[in-house]
């Protein structure tokens, strides 16, 4: 692997630990203040935002300015966001700035290693960083759980309204050393960000007119979309982070109905989830070659009719293997489909301006699909039903993308076209 290859991968995990436990704390936040339980999904959707609604910025934006030091910048913008929730401001407001640091920072993280690792070893690296991500989601979630538990600890109840008091926060919360402890670690993921050499990589100058923008943006997307490898791993990435989005809040939601778990204790299920998905994004990494991608498309049909298997279950013993599994599938799906797409965009495109189209797609899929799970909510349908119909739903598009590539002639040669 490159020159500081490890420190990307130490910042991205340390800046990924902080987003998941803060997600679980905003969640508890809400609670403890009393907002009615759909807004919980509403955190996520602003987080995703400005993925979609900056992603013609965030792609030239990444190529034209140091990656590292971007990425450094960040995180001191989502430790800005942190401080918001002490400040009075609607949490689901102090969120979106969390997620505004996070949409520039992907470009910038997917883009540097597609600058810096060569072709063969693109799934291997992004098999590490994908490790880490998972290994970000599990530790990170347990570490908002275990905060929201500690947040009744005499220590931290003595720091807690030690903060309250000397910082005279207009908000009323127990929160406040849990969410201390997360703007300390996205202090340190600025600091290992600035660790990282540049890559040098130049990129021809282009406008940043606004308009200008949009339209290389839309050029951009239909570039990607018109290819027939750009389409085939970009369909599956979409749908794959648009319904795991909603099965991250959805597994929560089962954990307290159905198993009548506590959200600090439900929490470690969705790290279940993540032990699964590093097994298969490890076994990835090192087995399948970029070329051999398109292979793995059927297994997106497996991942789909597995959730509702999930949400049926009322038994532990039953429903923990089942999570480990979806999580083996889905790593193994995702580590190729992401190296094909990165591989694919940085020909056509640049390795900023693919990454964005990428991160617009996906986040678009979050925000409908999050949008809906949230209505699905509102209007009272059983949480079981939701679960089944997105299984089902992702199920057949899978199908649908894996008969097209066949078709398509996508195998062994298809990145060779």
């Amino acid at each position: 692997m490159p020159k500081g290859f490890f420190y990307l991968i130490s910042a991205q995990f340390a800046s990924g630990l902080a987003d998941h436990a803060l997600l679980i704390l905003g969640i508890a936040f809400l609670s403890e203040q009393g907002y009615p339980g759909w807004w919980a999904p509403l955190l996520k959707f602003s987080f995703t935002l400005s993925y979609v609604l900056l992603a013609p910025a965030l792609g030239p934006l990444s190529d034209a300015v140091s990656k590292p030091r971007l990425m450094a910048a960040m995180n001191g913008l989502k430790l800005v966001g942190v401080a918001f929730f002490f400040s009075g401001i609607h949490p689901v407001l102090a969120f979106a700035l969390v997620g505004l640091a996070a949409s520039a920072y992907a470009p910038a993280k997917y883009g540097l290693i597609t600058e810096t690792v060569n072709t063969q070893q693109l799934v291997r690296a992004n098999g590490w960083l994908e490790v880490s991500v998972v290994m970000a989601v599990i530790l990170g979630t347990a570490c908002g759980g275990l905060l929201i538990s500690a947040r009744h600890w005499q220590v931290m109840m003595m720091l807690n309204d030690g903060l309250c008091s000397v910082l005279h926060l207009p908000v009323k919360t127990q929160l406040a050393s849990p969410l201390l402890w997360v703007i300390l670690i996205y202090a340190l993921a600025a600091a290992l960000n600035w660790c990282i050499p540049h890559s040098h990589a130049l990129y021809a100058q282009r406008s940043i007119h606004p308009v200008a923008l949009c339209r290389d943006f839309w050029h951009s997307n239909l570039l990607l979309w018109r290819d027939p490898i750009g389409r085939t791993s970009l369909s599956v990435t979409t749908l794959f982070w648009g319904v795991g989005a909603v099965i991250q809040f959805a597994v929560l939601a089962w954990a307290q109905q159905i198993m009548q778990i506590p959200l600090e204790k439900g929490a470690f299920l969705q790290a279940i989830v993540a032990v699964g998905v590093i097994a298969g994004a490890g076994w990835a990494g090192y087995k399948i070659r970029i070329e051999a991608a398109p292979k793995v498309l059927p297994l997106g049909v497996l991942l789909g009719l597995l959730l509702p298997a999930i949400a049926f279950t009322h038994s532990l013993y039953w429903a923990v293997p089942l999570m480990i599994l979806v999580g083996v599938v889905g790593g193994i799906l995702m580590v190729p489909m992401n190296a094909m797409l990165q591989h694919r965009g940085f020909e056509l495109l640049t390795a900023g301006r693919s990454i964005a189209v990428q991160g617009f797609n996906e986040n678009a899929s979050v925000l409908l699909l999050l949008g809906l799970y949230s209505a699905m909510l509102a209007i009272n349908i059983p949480l079981v039903w939701v679960m089944t119909l997105l299984g089902v739903s992702m199920a057949l598009g899978m199908a649908v993308l894996s008969w097209s590539a066949h078709n398509a002639g996508l195998g062994d040669t298809g990145l060779n076209h």
